[in-house]
């Protein structure tokens, strides 16, 4: 079972990387498209991000293998917004997204033992805080060219 962290007056499972990766063999699969439509939404609710969307990603997850491109594209997303929070949170040691799509090209099973691991060190951080995490930096604004 998994431990529950709450974060901000929400609550969220920090799963065994390896009871992943155990359950996901076990199951066949299918655990793993559950575990990957759970971590987005978990990612969704911790940033308050309405851009994501779940379902988007695990429907591109599951049938975007037609044309190959969407599943990498949809891992290296959600990788890519696993390490924005561990930015935000302070983790040190951060989350590679390109990882994230070399690990599905040689043996996708490992995807969910990296992720969650990383996901469980942003639990981790952001329940001992217990502060709010400072929202993303909005972007500079563009150079003026001199005129």
């Amino acid at each position: 079972m998994a431990e529950i962290v709450t974060i901000q007056g929400k609550q969220y499972p920090k799963r065994n990387p390896l009871g992943v990766l155990g359950l996901t063999l076990i199951t066949l699969g299918i655990y793993g498209l559950y575990w990957y439509y759970k971590i987005n939404e978990e990612i969704k609710n911790f940033t308050n991000d309405e851009t994501i969307s779940p379902v988007r990603s695990l429907m591109a997850f599951i049938f975007g293998w037609i044309i190959l491109v969407p599943p990498f594209i949809a891992m290296y997303n959600t990788a890519k917004h696993v390490q924005e929070m561990e930015q935000r949170a302070g983790v040190q040691q951060q989350i590679e997204p390109a990882l994230t799509v070399i690990f599905m090209l040689l043996i996708s099973i490992v995807n969910g033992l990296y992720v969650q691991e990383h996901l469980n060190r942003v639990w981790d951080r952001a329940a001992g805080q217990q502060a709010p995490i400072a929202p993303p930096m909005p972007p500079p604004p563009p150079a003026i060219p001199p005129g």
